[in-house]
């Protein structure tokens, strides 16, 4: 590279040096710019590593300055503070719907925004093998493919499997359609909230979705996912899974109010029922799993209304009982281990 070339990258090399190895703790001498441009064959004084720093500061870059033995330049308010890329960092290291390989790129991606000293301080407690990952490498493409298809109001294809016994992927007979309204994530996977000729409203999970292309018809329209509609059924339908949508009043102990304002939210109305419960109505979706939640509570969780929910639980217990009948011998299946 010819020298004038080199002095034209001069700033922005300085720029990248203090971005990698400057903080409050660690400010960087002008001496010290000097050696690194040197050693990119870019020879400078002290007076024009002055001069760039200021320029650099004119253009908005918040370089602070440590004066006296042991001072020097450094970063000050970056992108990202330490503490907001160690929060994103978290959701990426836990996050089901991305695969490991794609979870540690975005986590090299993210110390990049800090210095090198802070990037080692976020890496070191990063652990993401064994896990348990999503193992659809293409859902990075998958989830801007469906964004892209809700910004231009178009409908998308796809191919929808379960997983077999097997542990491999068991396709669907044949192709789907839908008109794409929103991207949800509950319980750490992703789903896709949109009208199906299929399935009516519905969502998808975006990790058992392949081979998604957009379609040149443009959506269905679908008041239940449009504005408001769109959060107020999400809530409903991931707060309990699948089911039809129904009122629900319940008394809990008190020691459970945080289990409620976590699952239902903290604009739940809780009336006091006694000295140690208290009684509160949600809608939820009607599903075995909402009732198995409640049943988990023991006797601090009783649904009062409305009946035939009462009877599911009812129900449910039986047939839960019933899987657990004593053997023929009347007696417990011996542990292996003892």
């Amino acid at each position: 590279m010819a020298r004038s070339d080199n002095q034209k990258l001069k700033i922005l090399y300085i720029l990248d040096y203090l971005q990698k190895n400057s903080h409050q703790e660690h400010p960087v001498r002008a001496t010290e710019l000097v050696e690194m441009l040197e050693k990119r064959g870019i020879p400078c004084d002290r007076k024009t590593i002055y001069s760039d720093i200021a320029a650099l500061q004119d253009f908005g870059i918040d370089i602070l300055t440590c004066r006296g033995k042991g001072g020097g330049y450094y970063i000050g308010e970056r992108e990202f503070q330490l503490p907001e890329l160690k929060l994103l960092i978290g959701a990426v290291q836990s996050s089901r719907f991305l695969t490991e390989g794609k979870s540690l790129e975005l986590i090299e991606k993210l110390s990049r925004l800090c210095s090198q000293q802070e990037a080692e301080q976020v890496r070191r407690n990063v652990v993401v093998a064994g896990r348990i990952k999503n193992m659809n490498q293409s859902i990075y493409y998958d989830v801007d493919t469906i964004q892209e298809a809700i910004f231009q109001n178009r409908q998308i294809s796809f191919r929808y499997f379960d997983w077999g016994i097997d542990g491999r992927p068991k396709y669907r007979d044949k192709d789907y359609t839908a008109s794409p309204y929103g991207l949800y994530q509950d319980n750490e996977n992703c789903y896709l909230l949109a009208l199906s000729p299929r399935h009516g409203v519905t969502a998808y999970r975006v990790d058992r979705m392949t081979h998604i292309e957009l379609l040149p018809a443009a959506r269905q329209p679908c008041p239940e996912l449009t504005g408001q509609s769109l959060n107020d059924y999400a809530q409903k339908r991931f707060q309990m899974f699948n089911g039809d949508t129904v009122s629900v009043k319940m008394r809990f102990h008190r020691s459970l109010t945080n289990v409620v304002m976590d699952r239902f939210g903290n604009n739940t109305m809780l009336f006091p029922d006694g000295e140690d419960h208290f009684v509160f109505t949600v809608d939820v979706a009607e599903s075995p799993m909402f009732l198995s939640w409640v049943i988990g509570f023991g006797d601090k969780a009783q649904i009062l209304y409305p009946p035939r929910i009462r009877a599911a639980v009812q129900d449910l217990c039986r047939e839960v009982l019933a899987q657990y009948g004593s053997d023929d011998s009347g007696s417990r299946p011996k542990d292996e281990n003892t």
